[in-house]
């Protein structure tokens, strides 16, 4: 029942973000300098070609009506057509939609994996000393360097000298997963550097938090051993915070990839999104930037749902001191 009172306020809220979102794509699209029309068919085109151009993606139309338009055709699927290759943009989506699934989730294992354990044994370890030092520096390289700067690090080390591994040979999901596994490795190390400092960090500061609980010290004073304390204690609370936190960063992994595969040359949505603001193809720009607005919003819905089922505390509307 908590949970159905929740959802149509937080859909209703999902619903004015993901509005709000596509008006201001809209706006920001067509506000890019330069005629659509002439930058496709060059300057030399005459003036009945441009009208052409301009009658075939609606641009003679008035902008609230572009927007009508573009957004009725969204909701039954049609998301226009891709100017450089002619095809539905939602075909080219689907097209290249599994190379960066694969990657956000390989990233956000690599996060999982490596981020949650080390914010663990960092928060039940005493801060101090070298360690301590070069923890926080680490910490603090991760999440301060820029993925492009990292992911060109990479690209020349892993070209120059013989590692291991290839930044170049990139393998399909559809033509062989184990290989594309492999071709994919350097970019989700990459993409995961910011995701595995952030998620560290969180988990230590929740850890911390929970370790000064009276029922930690009650537990302590009962002579239950710290492994036991951390695991049955510590863990169950802290990492409330913590699975919230790496829900979002699973669509921040979504829109991290638009540089990293840019960097590695990976054919994917990122990639592709940005070639299409480059070519100025519309229809391209608008649904990338909206399909990333409306992932995140529904990462964010799920969130809420999921923590508010895992916590009863956290349920909107509940005074304080109401049972």
């Amino acid at each position: 029942m908590r949970i159905l009172r929740m959802l149509p306020g937080r859909l209703v809220t999902a619903l004015a973000v993901v509005v709000g979102a596509s008006i201001l794509i809209f706006v920001a699209v067509r506000s890019l300098p330069g005629d659509f029309a002439q930058l496709l068919l060059g300057p030399l085109a005459s003036d009945a070609a441009k009208d052409a151009i301009r009658e075939t993606f609606r641009l003679d139309r008035s902008l609230p009506e572009q927007y009508w338009a573009w957004m009725t055709s969204a909701l039954h699927g049609d998301f226009g057509i891709s100017v450089a290759s002619q095809n539905p943009v939602l075909d080219e989506f689907a097209l290249r939609a599994p190379t960066t699934v694969l990657l956000a989730v390989m990233a956000m294992i690599i996060t999982l994996a490596v981020g949650i354990p080390l914010g663990i044994y960092a928060g039940t370890r005493p801060a101090r000393g070298r360690s301590a030092i070069t923890g926080r520096l680490l910490g603090s390289i991760g999440i301060s360097v820029p993925e492009i700067v990292l992911g060109s690090l990479v690209v020349y080390l892993f070209s120059r000298f013989d590692l291991g591994l290839s930044v170049t040979g990139f393998v399909s999901p559809r033509d062989d997963v184990g290989a594309a596994l492999v071709s994919l490795l350097l970019p989700a190390l990459v993409l995961s550097v910011f995701c595995v400092a952030a998620t560290a960090r969180t988990t230590r500061d929740a850890v911390m938090g929970v370790l000064v609980e009276p029922h930690i010290l009650a537990a302590v004073a009962r002579g239950e051993r710290p492994a036991f304390i951390v695991r049955h204690h510590v863990l169950r609370n802290a990492l409330i915070p913590v699975f919230t936190f790496t829900a979002t960063i699973f669509a921040y992994l979504l829109g991290g990839a638009v540089l990293v595969e840019s960097v590695f040359s990976v054919p994917g949505l990122g990639s592709y999104l940005v070639q299409g603001l480059g070519r100025r193809d519309i229809a391209v720009v608008q649904t990338g930037v909206l399909l990333a607005t409306v992932i995140f919003v529904l990462c964010s819905l799920v969130i809420d749902v999921v923590t508010a089922l895992v916590d009863p505390r956290i349920t909107p509307g509940r005074k304080r001191g109401l049972a």
